[in-house]
């Protein structure tokens, strides 16, 4: 295992590299460093996941990355991992990772933007995964909130099936002091009820016996919100082309099987945009399909 530690910075150049734009390193992991007159970010080479978000003036990271990781390849605990092309192994046969090919691939900026704002864009796209047939790419916008697309090509001539998911580990004072708005009246099939299908009664926090969630609510698709008095802040996600939120803590008792979750569990929640369970994406021949989500931070009011 691998503690997390410092951001750094290396020396390494390159097209994409600029003032804003930089490599180094975040929690012991490569990392493109970005960083605007409104806040720092950082995406991991590999997995391409987020690993930090950091509005100006803000006293904690928006994104919770476990302070203990296991060593590479494991996946990363931690950020917004990118669950492509499918989410858990839903639709899949055989022995497939779980949440896709994505989060274990290496990604490389393929262009950058730097606004006269000082807002920066940059594309990044995945390497050697060519044998799945879709090709993906990712757009990461940095400033006062942080944009997210993943974007998915069909090149081939029929039509493709897609489940995708971001998913956002969200920094929290404690989850059993938060709650999520944005779900109320919905109904959600609970993974740790083998897929039973429920109502959500009011704007949800974490059950109190067992405490723990694992949730998926098809047809969700708009914006939720993570009020979390304990940090006095307020974390919105607003999702777009993502007809589905997951919302996921493990809970104390499954946290001890996890050696990179543990006695933090109660560090994060994952509110994630998706689409997952019966909201599968049908992608024409030829044709692209985006989900994007757009994270802002407010105090309490």
């Amino acid at each position: 295992m691998c503690h997390a530690g410092p951001v750094t910075e290396s020396g390494e150049s390159s097209s994409h590299r600029s003032r804003q734009i930089r490599p180094g390193t975040v929690h012991g992991l490569d990392a493109h460093l970005i960083e605007t007159p409104n806040a720092r970010a950082a995406i991991s080479v590999f997995g391409g996941q987020v690993l930090s978000f950091r509005p100006v003036g803000t006293g904690h990271d928006v994104v919770w990355v476990s302070p203990v990781l296991a060593d590479l390849p494991t996946p990363i605990r931690g950020g917004i991992p990118v669950c492509w092309p499918y989410f858990a192994r839903e639709g899949q046969t055989g022995d497939v990772p779980s949440h896709g090919y994505a989060r274990t691939a290496r990604w490389a900026i393929t262009g950058s933007v730097v606004a006269e704002t000082g807002e920066v864009e940059v594309s990044l796209a995945p390497e050697g995964l060519d044998h799945l047939g879709l090709r993906l790419s990712m757009t990461v916008r940095v400033g006062a909130t942080l944009e997210q697309g993943i974007h998915t090509h069909n090149p081939g001539a029929t039509t493709a099936r897609l489940t995708e998911a971001l998913h956002n580990y969200f920094r929290v004072s404690d989850v059993a002091d938060v709650r999520v708005e944005g779900l109320a009246g919905l109904t959600y099939a609970d993974k740790f009820d083998g897929g039973a299908i429920h109502p959500q009664h009011g704007e949800w926090t974490l059950p109190d016996s067992p405490a723990r969630s694992d949730r998926l609510y098809p047809g969700a698709g708009g914006t939720y919100r993570i009020i979390d008095p304990g940090f006095d802040r307020v974390i919105e996600i607003q999702g777009r082309q993502a007809r589905t939120a997951v919302v996921w803590n493990p809970g104390a008792e499954v946290a001890q099987g996890m050696a990179d979750v543990g006695p933090h569990w109660r560090e994060f929640v994952c509110v994630e945009i998706a689409n997952a369970g019966p909201d599968v994406i049908q992608i024409d021949a030829g044709a692209t399909h985006s989900m994007w989500q757009t994270i802002s931070v407010a105090p309490v009011s």
